[in-house]
């Protein structure tokens, strides 16, 4: 079971060539004063493979969330053209941090929880740079306003990643290990 509505994560989890379903996990996401981006997606990925494990509990469960940040600001999904022009904008010349969890439950198996944190530089971007890149790729469903598996990659100076799946939304070399160790075949 795959808890999360992402259809980037349903499409990372489909290279694994594993058969699963995907189910909301219908969790609040509101920052907790005081945590850190790290801590928010360690926790809400934990929440999220709990809530679906809750309603499923001879599943294997994967729950997955990513918070990204700029310094101190934290980046969402845009949502919109005009935000993510700014966000963009915001991000030009600048260092972001990806934080990617993933919580896999399995029964009769301990709890596994890991963290991928990819550093992403922004190249210096021009107003006309931003603009052709949103009209283009319209990534307003994505944190930090770009997809790095499609043009947002001409974005980008440098990305430091222990898994490049992780900056999409699922650390899928730390999974699949993860998966093996509950007892899936992958490959």
């Amino acid at each position: 079971m795959l808890a999360s509505t992402s259809s980037y994560r349903r499409d990372l989890l489909d290279r694994l060539q594993l058969p699963f379903e995907v189910e909301s996990p219908g969790i609040d996401e509101t920052p907790e004063p005081g945590e850190s981006p790290r801590e928010r997606a360690l926790r809400l990925a934990a929440a999220k493979a709990r809530a679906v494990a809750g309603r499923r509990p001879d599943a294997i469960v994967i729950g997955s969330d990513q918070v990204a940040a700029c310094d101190t600001q934290l980046l969402g999904k845009p949502g919109d053209a005009a935000r993510c022009r700014a966000q963009l904008a915001a991000l030009s010349g600048r260092m972001a941090d990806f934080h990617t969890a993933c919580a896999l439950l399995a029964p009769g198996h301990p709890a596994a929880v890991h963290i991928d944190t990819t550093r992403v530089r922004f190249r210096t971007l021009d107003p006309a740079e931003i603009e052709r890149y949103v009209e283009r790729e319209r990534p307003y469903d994505c944190a930090g306003g770009f997809k790095a598996e499609g043009l947002g990659i001409a974005l980008f100076e440098s990305i430091e990643s222990h898994d490049p799946t992780a900056l999409i939304g699922l650390p899928l070399m730390w999974l699949a290990g993860a998966l093996r160790a509950a007892g899936c075949q992958v490959p």
